[in-house]
């Protein structure tokens, strides 16, 4: 039987692997030059799991929440008392050839009663097109506001600010279409609009023959020097809403049609020791909203005439003040102008106070992939104080792409 000699088993496994390396080259994929943070591989995709999980304490009873001079969105709630398993996000993207881009985002939540499984965003986004243009199709968060497009486990707190309960009943998200322009130019500038189906808070029913909600926004953004950089904007909200139900803590529902339209106008400054955000950084964000409705409220007994206008802000700072530990502090406040004609249940529409908060956290990131925080909060939202107290965790499985700015 011929043997070969050691030199030429080596020179033949060489050969081999020279072959089987120009098979793969010549099969493989070539990377898809996509826009931002997009870059999956189609063969390859993306695959995360966030775990967050939460205790909360109230002085006051949470079954009883609302906000003076808002009707509150279905998820605009407070969580139960107790150990409870937030919203955990299952989340998957990739490319999926040289000109799309797909994601796909559920979130599964836990209540008293049952387990629900929500698609939070499931869309495809061009890649290739001319002059700094990117569109979108499927369900997704707005791009309004700074705060809106933000998932909850990139939050600087264990949740959203008053405002955004009020109006926008926690964040604004919807099945639609957008358009988005960058411009070639050194400081940042994107100008984007959106259509949307119009069945998620503020708009419902979908009016329209299922195009009953618009958006238009605005970005400016850019760097002073190597330690600082600045983002501004101002968005606009335009939807139609048939029989938007809102459930009162007297399980008296009251359901509003006529239209409702938001303004935002938002800005962030953040800086960075020496340029590098592990060590020390400084965050202060803020945001004005603005929401008109007219229309009419019904009961189960009478119809009445609505005019109303909420608007409200939020101011944040958050300090990482040693690498993984970070300490934050933010104030939100609300006031209402609100005609109602005459209807046989209270409201909080006729609540003539001006709800506010106080918010302050500390938490913990042993790395980009874990975060433990605690969070305390006194709530004027209602007649009486709420002092609220939330631990939290927020651990992150497998690969996950940069967030925006």
């Amino acid at each position: 039987m011929h043997r070969f000699s050691h030199a030429g088993r080596r020179a033949a496994h060489l050969t081999m692997f020279t072959c089987l390396l120009s098979c793969v080259t010549a099969i493989a994929p070539r990377p898809v030059a996509a826009q931002g943070a997009i870059t999956s591989n189609a063969f390859n995709p993306a695959l995360s799991l966030i775990l967050d999980g939460k205790y909360t304490n109230y002085s006051r009873d949470p079954r009883d929440y609302q906000i003076s001079g808002v009707l509150l969105g279905e998820e605009a709630g407070l969580p139960s008392r107790g150990l409870s398993l937030g919203e955990t996000e299952l989340a998957a993207s990739a490319n999926v050839d040289d000109k799309f881009y797909g994601q796909v985002t559920l979130s599964i939540s836990d209540n008293d009663e049952k387990t629900d499984l929500n698609v939070e965003e499931a869309f495809v986004q061009t890649t290739t097109l001319p002059q700094g243009l990117t569109a979108r199709a499927g369900k997704f968060l707005s791009d309004i506001g700074y705060q809106n497009s933000k998932h909850s486990h990139t939050w600087d707190f264990a949740d959203q600010p008053l405002v955004y309960r009020a109006l926008l009943g926690e964040q604004f998200g919807d099945t639609g279409v957008q358009l988005k322009w960058v411009a070639p130019t050194a400081l940042f500038v994107e100008l984007g609009g959106e259509a949307f189906r119009g069945s998620e808070f503020p708009a419902s029913g979908a009016g329209h023959d299922g195009v009953g909600a618009y958006t238009a926004f605005a970005h400016l953004g850019g760097d002073v020097g190597d330690t600082h950089s600045w983002r501004a904007g101002v968005s606009y909200l335009d939807t139609d809403a048939v029989n938007r139900e809102s459930t009162l803590p007297s399980d008296d529902i009251v359901a509003f049609t006529g239209q409702s339209r938001v303004w935002i106008a938002d800005a962030i400054w953040k800086w960075a020791d020496h340029g590098n955000p592990k060590t020390r950084n400084f965050v202060l964000q803020g945001e004005y909203l603005r929401r008109k409705e007219s229309g009419n409220l019904a009961t189960r007994l009478a119809t009445a005439a609505y005019d109303g206008t909420q608007s409200g802000f939020y101011v944040q700072g958050v300090y990482q003040f040693m690498p993984r530990w970070r300490a934050g502090v933010r104030y939100d406040r609300l006031s209402a102008d609100n005609t109602v004609g005459p209807l046989p249940i209270a409201t909080p529409l006729s609540d003539d106070r001006d709800p506010s908060r106080v918010t302050a956290m500390v938490d913990f990131s042993n790395s980009e992939f874990s975060r433990l925080r605690l969070q305390l909060a006194d709530d004027r939202s209602r007649a009486r104080s709420d002092r609220q107290l939330i631990l939290q965790y927020v651990f992150s499985l497998g690969a996950h792409g940069a967030h925006q700015f």
